[in-house]
């Protein structure tokens, strides 16, 4: 895939299509791409998240490893999304969360500078980054819910409802650990349900 058809991916994504061509040449002209490969860690708790990635190829985590080495895998990315640690991001402050790449991956990213530099000087894309980030707050808050009030039937239904095709992306391990379920219990009720 070219350097055209990735920003191309990430201009429909961000719903960037109605900004004005210098606009968006304006901020496009700060993407570069990059890739890592399977099992890296690409920010690490305690680091400041330098870039927004917008993902192109590949699956990612963002988990959050407690002083006991249990691990709490909050969140996924995958082509066409947004990934890196967000509050980090925007804040600047030391990451409290791991991104690691789970397959192979290709992204566009952004560092802070830029971005911030772009969203001040075009009002539009600042609105279209902010619905994003509302959207994103919706989405959190909803799968608070799902975690606290639902059972281990009710989660993975609303999982699947929301994303069907996730157990083609993703390791059964970590969407049995993103669903707070021990690996073997969600397996077992993978197992029970008629696709």
């Amino acid at each position: 895939m070219t350097l055209a058809e990735k920003l191309q991916g990430l201009q429909n994504a961000l719903g960037a299509t109605d900004l004005r061509g210098h606009e968006w040449q304006y901020f496009a002209k700060s993407w570069e791409p990059t890739s890592f490969k399977r099992k890296t860690i690409i920010t690490n708790e305690g680091q400041t998240e330098k870039y927004l990635y917008f993902v192109v190829e590949g699956v990612q985590r963002i988990y959050h490893c407690s002083d006991a080495g249990r691990e709490a895998t909050l969140l996924f990315t995958y082509a066409p999304s947004f990934g890196g640690v967000l509050d980090s991001f925007l804040l600047q402050s030391p990451s409290r969360f791991f991104y690691e790449s789970l397959t192979k991956t290709e992204c566009l990213r952004i560092p802070h500078a830029p971005f911030v530099d772009a969203t001040q000087q075009i009002p539009a894309l600042d609105a279209m980054i902010k619905q994003q980030v509302y959207q994103a707050l919706s989405g959190l808050l909803e799968r608070m819910v799902e975690l606290q009030t639902f059972t281990s039937e009710e989660k993975l239904a609303a999982l699947l409802e929301r994303s069907p095709h996730i157990l083609q992306l993703i390791p059964q391990k970590y969407l049995a650990n993103y669903l707070g379920m021990d690996a073997t219990n969600f397996s077992k009720l993978i197992n029970s349900i008629r696709f």
